[in-house]
């Protein structure tokens, strides 16, 4: 009688890259991954799979492969979250050897190549934010995918067309605007959490700044000199009306787009804007504003985003 014997799997580490590294060779949707890493810093791997276009169980496979092979990262700050959550998508972040490769391949330029310590240094509420922007701009892309009409813009094609002096700040996304702030001037800088633009078939494009709030800041403070939702928008909006925006990146017009946490949050924004309008602040319709959730059910560009008169839009 003839027996057989049957090899159990071998089952690597997560969060820690195995000797027995699987051996394979990097494609061209592999580098493609890779790039999408360093493009947004975090993603997870379902936002993978839908920028690079391939299954999930496609993509899973091929970030092991990169993880084990040094090419990505699996941040441990997750590693608690993931503990109390076994089935939450894995976090991946672009690593030192990814990094040279696409400096190999693309001529990429880095101002440094430490992604890997960046990585571990990067604690869990920042990765958390960055995740909860990933949410939006997948949801972004998702919705300007199968529209023959317009295209989705990323920061890196907003900042190409700007003017050379923005092209070579070192923070070129850093707006600044002087507030008077209970008797006393300051000057008081905000850096998007991201910036896109929409371009149409006849060449015109619409041009986006975004703030992803988490619901952890004031809306309003008694103090305005203290950190608050409001005195942001009043910094957008001062930027707006002094023509820093323009100046800064060449558009005449733009919007401001708030991505929050909860509808209760979001109606507490809408009034805050209309109350900016009221004691004479003329851009507070600079600013448009949804949920998170509205933006995964319905699509970004719907009519999900409210003005401070109430009113409803889409973005196209």
């Amino acid at each position: 009688m003839e027996s057989e014997t049957l090899e159990r799997p071998t089952r690597r580490p997560r969060f820690r890259r195995a000797e027995d590294a699987p051996s394979f060779a990097v494609t061209d949707d592999d580098v493609e991954i890779i790039r999408q890493l360093a493009r947004h810093r975090f993603l997870r791997s379902t936002h993978l799979a839908i920028l690079v276009g391939r299954s999930l169980d496609r993509t899973n496979d091929r970030l092991l492969r990169l993880f084990h092979a040094g090419y990505v990262d699996r941040p441990r700050a997750q590693l608690d979250y993931y503990w109390k959550s076994g089935s939450a998508p894995l976090i991946y972040a672009l690593a030192d050897r990814g990094a040279r490769l696409l400096v190999e391949r693309d001529g990429a330029s880095f101002a440094n190549l430490e992604w890997s310590r960046k990585n571990r240094e990067a604690g869990r509420p920042f990765i958390e934010h960055q995740i909860e922007i990933a949410d939006f701009l997948v949801a972004l892309y998702r919705a300007t995918q199968d529209r023959g009409d317009l295209q989705l813009l990323y920061s890196s094609d907003i900042l190409a067309a700007s003017p050379e002096a923005t092209r070579t700040a070192r923070n070129p996304f850093l707006l600044r605007a002087k507030l008077t702030l209970q008797g006393w001037m300051r000057e008081i800088g905000v850096v998007p959490d991201f910036v896109f633009g929409l371009r149409f078939t006849d060449g015109s494009r619409r041009c986006f700044m975004v703030e992803i709030d988490r619901g952890t800041m004031p809306i309003t403070r008694t103090d305005i000199n203290q950190t608050s939702f409001e005195r942001k928008m009043r910094v957008y909006s001062a930027a707006h009306a002094a023509k820093q925006i323009q100046r800064q990146f060449g558009w005449k017009t733009c919007r401001v787009l708030v991505v929050t946490s909860d509808p209760i949050r979001k109606t507490s924004m809408v009034a805050t804007a209309r109350r900016l309008q009221t004691i004479g602040d003329p851009n507070s319709s600079l600013f448009l504003f949804t949920t998170a959730l509205d933006a995964r059910t319905n699509g970004a560009l719907a009519p999900i985003w409210a003005k401070n008169t109430g009113e409803v839009v889409g973005l196209v």
